[in-house]
């Protein structure tokens, strides 16, 4: 059932998500609230009544006494469809009223019940002492035949005690059940964002792969493409060549664009059908296929044992020296590039890359610096940093440092 199916079966105080009598704003009464304010009515109609009757019976009282104490309860049972908007005056004003009024007992009960319920501690401390108070005077004043004094204040302060407590006990609950939803309700809301959170994680990590993968195979083509283009008379060995590059790099694009979509459509689906990912170890394999494609690269790994690298870090290297010679590849096309790879276990891995100063005009790649951007959260998520920026001989140069535990 949906909240407002069941919201009648509630009082207001919890079918709204705060007490409502905390914020001075009045609640809309609810079926149950109905239902309460009439059984509360008619028992302090039926207590007044009692009290009325035994007025009666004693001989003493004239009959003007007992009118007018009739209608003075009447008033107070009927004064009691107030006690949720001003439950503190009416509490207050009964209670006074029951020092020379016998038949309005009944309503000073439930008013004190109805401040217990919907207001705090302090003003439900001071009216319950004030109530304590009186207890004594109207015995004193309008003494029942049939009871002592004694025996009438006693069941006066056991009633107001008891009743003040109950309704206490009903506002603990009432709290504890609101406090438990908005707990809920605020656990819910916590959940929702880190959901968000980690789909919007996901998504980054998903557009660096692509730009990282992608940006790599597609400089390829741009190369080759732009060299058939400005050399339609190269010799037929070198065009089938560039072709075949071309022809290479486009489907490894297409492999690794297929790869992504598949984490995109299945994001839990880890089968036995995809590629290996990049480590160090594939790092040769990554240099001959720049030198492939027409790269002037030097190789500097001192890893004696690359394949003992953490997974994470060589894949992290690996992005890094692929970003850096796409980049050399795109803003100094013939230049040499040089990759160094040191460190061992407890020391960590550095990677750099750098290329010196293109020496001849070439076309422009368009860039937008968001693989070094990458590149620097790559490292900062694995634990490690990343430095980029131009060197004084105008070259181009990448360093990172990647932990690698011993």
């Amino acid at each position: 059932m949906t909240r407002t199916e069941y919201r009648w079966l509630l009082p207001s105080a919890m079918a709204d998500p705060e007490l409502p009598g905390d914020h001075g704003r009045r609640a809309r009464r609810t079926v149950r609230d109905w239902v309460v304010d009439i059984t509360a009515f008619l028992c302090a109609a039926g207590f007044g009544l009692l009290a009325a009757a035994a007025i009666d019976a004693d001989r003493t009282t004239p009959d003007g006494v007992v009118l007018i104490d009739s209608l003075i309860g009447a008033a107070a049972c009927c004064a009691l469809w107030t006690r949720r908007r001003w439950p503190v005056g009416l509490a207050v004003t009964l209670t006074l009223l029951t020092t020379v009024e016998p038949v309005a007992a009944g309503a000073m009960l439930v008013a004190l019940f109805s401040v217990a319920v919907h207001r705090p501690f302090k003003p439900v401390a001071a009216i319950g002492a004030l109530a304590l108070a009186v207890a004594p005077v109207q015995p004193y004043l309008r003494p029942d035949p049939n009871a002592s004094f004694a025996a009438s204040t006693i069941i006066g302060v056991l009633l107001v005690l008891l009743v003040l407590s109950w309704g206490m006990v009903v506002r603990s609950r009432r709290q504890l059940v609101v406090t438990l939803r908005e707990r809920a309700r605020r656990a819910e809301t916590e959940a929702e964002l880190r959901a968000e959170q980690a789909q919007r994680l996901a998504r980054e990590a998903i557009a660096r792969e692509m730009h990282d993968v992608l940006a790599h195979r597609l400089s390829l083509l741009s190369v080759h493409a732009g060299a058939l283009e400005f050399r339609p008379d190269a010799p037929p060995a070198e065009v089938g060549r560039a072709a075949g590059v071309i022809r290479d790099s486009a489907h490894e694009a297409l492999q690794d664009l297929r790869e992504i979509i598949g984490v995109l459509r299945s994001p839990g689906d880890n089968g036995e059908g995809n590629r290996p990912q990049p480590t160090l170890a594939t790092l040769d394999a990554l240099i001959a296929e720049s030198r492939l494609a027409g790269m002037k690269v030097t190789l500097d790994n001192r890893i004696a044992d690359p394949a003992a690298a953490p997974a994470a870090t060589g894949r992290t290297v690996y992005r890094i020296a692929q970003e850096g010679l796409t980049n050399a590849r795109k803003h100094a096309p013939g230049a040499e590039v040089t990759v160094t790879v040191t460190g061992g276990p407890g020391d960590g891995l550095t990677i750099e890359v750098r290329n010196p100063a293109p020496v001849e005009p070439f076309e422009r790649v368009p860039g937008s610096a968001q693989g070094l951007i990458g590149l620097t959260e790559r490292a900062t998520l694995a634990g490690g940093r990343l430095d980029h920026g131009p060197e004084p001989d105008g070259g181009f140069g990448i360093r990172a440092w990647l932990p690698w535990t011993s």
